[in-house]
């Protein structure tokens, strides 16, 4: 979710070419190292390496430019698989050394631990983003009520929590024409489908490949298709709040997936 102006190329002494980039927010750049790093210790995607940070800029690697491949795309499959199996602590919890106050794109995200997924994705990332939305205008009493009720309907789950990228969509998956890297993470403890249903949601190059290698690592449980919604809620009411009416209805249509 990085605006161009934010984002500048270039070289360092010994040649490497890295990307600096400014944070919006003081402590931004700060929280995206930590979740670059927590992402490249579990040594499964590529990502790209931290050169820098300080309050204002994070300066990374540049990430080669190449074409998706269907050997690629199951690749990341099974790397994505390896990220979310290296764990977290808890749900909702944050990469080491980053803030609990953090950022998905230019909203605010709570790293805030819970131990029940359902009640903790309701409470930390569903109703926060529905307020919002009502104090923006954007949604109505009515439409509130829809939420809540689909929070009271989310599926139970026993899956651990699994390390996020947090903000996985097209965007975030870079190729260089043999493997896939993830940039711009808001890192975080949370459930494995998360992450797939936002690949689902905004699209992936051979995301069918991406899936069934992902599914051939790490078997995910059965019925994912039917919970895509649930786990869809959060990136469409992030959406939403970023950037209003537009969303709004993709939001409202995935709540009611849950009744």
């Amino acid at each position: 979710m990085s605006e161009p102006g934010d984002l500048r190329e270039a070289v360092l002494d010994d040649g490497r070419e890295v990307v600096v980039k400014r944070g919006h927010a003081p402590g931004a750049a700060a929280a995206e190292a930590a979740g670059l790093r927590w992402l490249a210790a579990a040594d499964a995607v590529r990502v790209p390496a931290v050169h820098h940070h300080d309050r204002d800029r994070l300066v990374i690697d540049r990430v080669p430019a190449g074409r998706p491949s269907p050997p690629a795309a199951e690749r990341f499959g099974r790397g994505l698989a390896r990220l979310h199996a290296a764990g977290a602590p808890a749900f909702g919890a944050p990469p080491p050394d980053g803030p609990v106050q953090a950022w998905i794109g230019r909203a605010p995200m709570a790293n805030v631990t819970g131990d029940d997924w359902a009640a903790w994705y309701a409470e930390h990332r569903v109703l926060p983003y529905v307020r919002l939305a009502v104090d923006a205008g954007t949604f109505g009493p009515a439409e509130a009520a829809v939420f809540e009720r689909a929070c009271a309907r989310l599926p139970a789950s026993d899956e651990p929590p699994a390390r996020l990228h947090g903000d996985l969509w097209n965007g975030n998956v870079l190729w260089d024409g043999r493997e896939a890297w993830l940039i711009d993470p808001a890192a975080h403890g949370g459930h494995r489908e998360t992450d797939l249903a936002m690949l689902h949601l905004f699209g992936c190059p051979h995301l069918d490949r991406v899936v069934a290698a992902y599914d051939e690592a790490a078997p995910l449980a059965a019925g994912r298709r039917d919970r895509i919604g649930a786990h869809q809620l959060f990136p469409l009411l992030v959406h939403t709040v970023l950037f209003g009416q537009s969303y709004a209805g993709q939001a409202l249509a995935a709540a009611r997936t849950l009744g």
